[in-house]
């Protein structure tokens, strides 16, 4: 089962130490024709714990990655986005998973 086999990639990766993950926002900058007025919602970089706190995400999350809340891991992972997880998925979260979850959440206005 894929989550199984993600809890196993997951866990013994994320049981080292943490490293805190320094993000800062990017400056604000007025759209232009090549830049979309209104950027999306949600994304790849949004932590795990604020997408499943959106009604509309959790339900993107629930349709690509049903179950991830209750895996006993999730307190462990959910402080960071997707993104920062695929590597230490053991190639469970592919890039090809991800761009629709990716694609999902960037319907969400």
């Amino acid at each position: 089962m894929f989550l199984r086999s993600l809890i196993a990639a997951v866990v013994v990766p994320l049981a080292l130490p943490v490293v805190a993950f320094a993000q800062t926002a990017p400056a604000q900058t007025a759209p232009t024709a090549a830049q979309p007025a209104a950027a999306a919602k949600f994304s790849l970089d949004t932590a795990i714990q604020d997408l499943y706190a959106d009604k509309d995400a959790k339900a993107v999350m629930d349709k690509h990655l049903p179950g991830l809340t209750a895996l006993p891991q999730y307190e462990m992972i959910k402080a960071i986005s997707l993104r920062q997880l695929q590597p230490y998925s053991d190639g469970k979260l592919t890039d090809a998973m991800l761009a629709s979850v990716d694609a999902d959440l960037a319907k969400i206005k």
